[in-house]
């Protein structure tokens, strides 16, 4: 997969204001704790989340993607009229049907000629959407296109706090498939590409290389088809050490490919941005690859794993507070469930969108990246 025309413009964000941190979450879970005897502070121990946020009530993903796609053209400057494609691709979405890009599309008044639906890849409805979009603008189909994608967790904390509570059959080895529940966070994030004639940066999408391992698509699993709105109440499975392990040996069987299809080394790569799962996660990842986690920006800490939303995010916050210099190859590690691999490899000439850190939890993220 290589690509000659087209340019990743700029990734944008927004994030909600409600934090809830890992103690509050334990807190709320005294009875299960009690009742299994399990260790205060457990949680943060094993995955290294200190806080995630949550949407206030009521906020539909649809809704708050138009807050982000519309600070996105903001910063970057561009027309909407140039806009050939908006792809929504967050887990969740408004409605059953239609596409919840289509009120998107409806509210920022994008042209009637374009493509406009929904992806829907557990963690890696984002990036697979680039990889839509940026078919499109090899092909000549668009000049330009936006994939964005808003997560919201608080149904699946309220419902998984509860069900740990009161469901009394859990033991101390059937709550293990709960727990990664709680890791949950919200967030939203979008991504701006175009093609390299329109292109204001000359931020290059290289090209990249996907893998699908799909024996192990029952590793993690919430409930049967649902929307995403406050209605829902899911419940996820996940086996998540088995799903760690088979989706970094997923990743290790691509990367050299990757590398190969795109003709870096190891060597070349100047920063990363993979998906934010957790702690241990992210270091095994790390040592199997054989690149260095000082390269890499982590936002998990703060804002825990925020699906699709996650990667595109830390991208967004990295290339804005200046962690990624003028003239770094970039490379983009996406795992999902599924399992699905997608990476991809850019050639990032220059920042359109600079921002000093504007929250608490910004200044963390960026602390603890400066470390």
């Amino acid at each position: 997969m290589n690509y000659t025309k087209v340019c990743v413009e700029a990734f944008s964000y927004t994030l909600p204001e409600e934090v809830v941190c890992t103690d509050e979450l334990e807190l709320r879970l005294q009875p299960l704790y009690q009742r299994l005897k399990l260790q205060e502070g457990r949680l943060e121990m094993l995955t290294g989340i200190r806080e995630r946020r949550l949407w206030q009530q009521n906020r539909t993903p649809g809704n708050q993607s138009v807050t982000t796609v519309r600070r996105l053209l903001e910063q970057t400057g561009m027309n909407p009229q140039k806009v050939g494609a908006l792809i929504h691709g967050s887990v969740c979405r408004d409605y059953l049907e239609p596409a919840t890009a289509c009120s998107v599309h409806h509210a920022l008044e994008l042209p009637t000629n374009g493509f406009v639906y929904d992806i829907s890849n557990a963690c890696l409805g984002i990036v697979s959407g680039m990889i839509q979009i940026a078919n499109m603008i090899e092909l000549e189909q668009i000049e330009a296109g936006i994939v964005v994608g808003t997560e919201s967790s608080r149904s699946l904390l309220e419902t998984t706090i509860q069900h740990l509570n009161t469901d009394f059959s859990i033991t101390r080895k059937s709550v293990k498939p709960m727990f990664a529940s709680l890791t949950i966070g919200s967030g939203s994030a979008a991504v701006l590409l175009t093609n390299r004639n329109l292109s204001r940066t000359g931020n290059r999408l290289l090209g990249g290389m996907v893998r699908a391992q799909t024996n192990f698509c029952n590793l993690c699993r919430s409930d049967t088809d649902q929307s995403g709105g406050d209605a829902m109440n899911p419940l996820m499975q996940t086996d998540s050490e088995t799903l760690m392990n088979e989706g970094i040996a997923a990743a290790s069987r691509t990367f050299n490919p990757f590398l190969n299809e795109i003709g870096w080394t190891r060597r070349d790569i100047d920063r990363t941005f993979c998906h934010q799962v957790g702690r241990v996660h992210q270091k095994l990842l790390f040592d199997s690859l054989e690149l260095r986690t000082s390269r890499n920006f982590s936002t998990l800490e703060y804002l825990g794993n925020t699906g699709s939303a996650a990667l595109p995010t830390a991208a967004a916050i990295g290339t804005e507070t200046g962690f990624v210099p003028d003239g770094s190859r970039v490379a983009l590690l996406g795992i999902g469930s599924g399992i699905n691999v997608v990476m991809l490899g850019l050639e990032w000439n220059k920042t359109l969108i600079a921002s000093l850190p504007t929250s608490k939890t910004i200044e963390n993220i960026v602390q603890q990246n400066t470390q």
